[in-house]
């Protein structure tokens, strides 16, 4: 048996972040994880750069049924907080475009600073740790382990949600959530490719590997980034982030030509090139694949002159009104975050820790809070964490 203050449940982003807090505080703090090495999720992140945070960020980055809870932690340890923690450590990063935020060479540099933090603050890091169960008497935790059984004050889950099972994703902090009474919201891959209806899919496939910069919105949720046709259907900045806003069966409209009035544009090339083709014209803004895909055969050879205002008014909304109803989505297989999750409204936003249950604290992905594409995750890891920190 043995007895600490503070025991995180998972050697994430969050619950890393937590222990470097917990443990300059003085507090003798363990961090369990099943698995057989610390941040998986910030090693894969940004194809291995790690985009850590973003250089704007506000609770209109995030989603979730309380929409105002993130607010607290963020404006607490914010963006510039983690930047000044890289930077004293000499991690070389870039900026790219929207405030993203990556490292140079590795997302290695991110995770072997958060494991030198821990032991500076003599948090300890145990890895291959099977949780089997939990319990509270007392004011104490117990946790039944595959290496033995351990006794804490402040009991922290940073388990992270569903996505990506390979990484060794599990509904572990959901269900903890649920033991405590404690409400989750349904949960949903987010920030995730869509699939294809078997129509559009047979359409489109052809067109793997093209990426086009476009509009793209459901409901009044906009998004403008590159789209990415791939063999399964379609992927790229902008579909992942509609996607968390997405329900199955509603569609999505895409303009693949948002600088421009394509009607206006294409009545004009009629009066000044009449005798020139719609495929022709069209090939000069978007991949002829894509022109060829989009239009009917009947259509795309014949001469601008020969198309009425009615016919190049229904091209235009072809390309820019594209109405889409996604067959679904990739899943949690490819998912970056999970939507839903442990209910806001259940934890204080100052400290992350239950409202009911003393002692315990929830933090980071299996929180009801999931960010943006573009380093937002991250940075409510950081946040959250250090909020719990402070007060574990």
């Amino acid at each position: 048996m043995k007895q600490v203050d503070v025991i995180i449940i998972g050697a994430s982003a969050s619950g890393l972040m937590c222990a470097i807090e917990a443990g300059k505080r003085g507090r003798t703090t363990l961090v369990l994880d099943h698995a057989n090495k610390a941040g998986k999720k910030i090693l894969m992140s940004g194809g291995g750069r790690c985009n850590f945070t973003n250089m704007d960020v506000n609770a209109n980055n995030y989603i979730s049924h309380n929409p105002h809870f993130c607010k607290s932690a963020l404006s607490r340890y914010t963006q510039w907080d983690f930047i000044s923690l890289v930077q004293a450590h000499g991690i070389s990063y870039h900026e790219r475009e929207h405030g993203q935020l990556f490292c140079n060479i590795s997302a290695k540099d991110i995770l072997n600073m958060l494991l030198e933090e821990c032991a500076q603050a003599s948090a300890d890091v145990c890895l291959k740790t099977e949780i089997n169960s939990i319990t509270q008497h007392n004011q104490l935790f117990t946790l039944q382990t595959s290496k033995g059984e351990y006794h804490c004050q402040s009991l922290v889950i940073a388990s992270g949600g569903l996505s990506i099972p390979t990484l060794g994703s599990s509904p572990f902090g959901y269900k903890i959530a649920e033991q405590f009474d404690i409400k989750v919201w349904p949960v949903s891959a987010g920030l995730v490719p869509f699939t294809l209806q078997p129509k559009d899919k047979q359409r489109f496939v052809a067109l793997s590997g093209i990426a086009v910069d476009s509009l793209v919105s459901t409901g009044d949720i906009s998004f403008r980034e590159n789209i990415l046709f791939t063999h399964r259907g379609l992927s790229g900045p902008a579909i992942l982030q509609i996607s968390s806003y997405w329900q199955p069966g509603k569609p999505v409209s895409i303009n693949l030509l948002p600088d421009i009035n394509l009607y206006e544009t294409l009545i004009e090339l009629q009066q000044s090139h009449p005798l020139q083709q719609l495929k022709s014209v069209l090939s000069r803004y978007l991949p002829k694949r894509l022109v060829a895909a989009m239009l009917t055969h009947d259509l795309s050879g014949t001469p601008l002159q020969q198309l009425s205002q009615i016919q190049l008014s229904g091209i235009s909304k072809t390309i820019q009104q594209w109405q889409l109803i996604p067959g679904g989505t990739e899943g949690y297989r490819t998912a970056e975050v999970t939507l839903g999750g442990v209910d806001c409204n259940a934890l204080s936003s100052k400290t992350m820790q239950s409202t009911a249950i003393s002692g315990l604290f929830f933090i980071g992905e299996v929180v009801d809070i999931t960010g943006w594409l573009g380093g937002y995750n991250f940075q409510w890891a950081w946040s959250s964490g250090w909020c719990a920190g402070q007060y574990v």
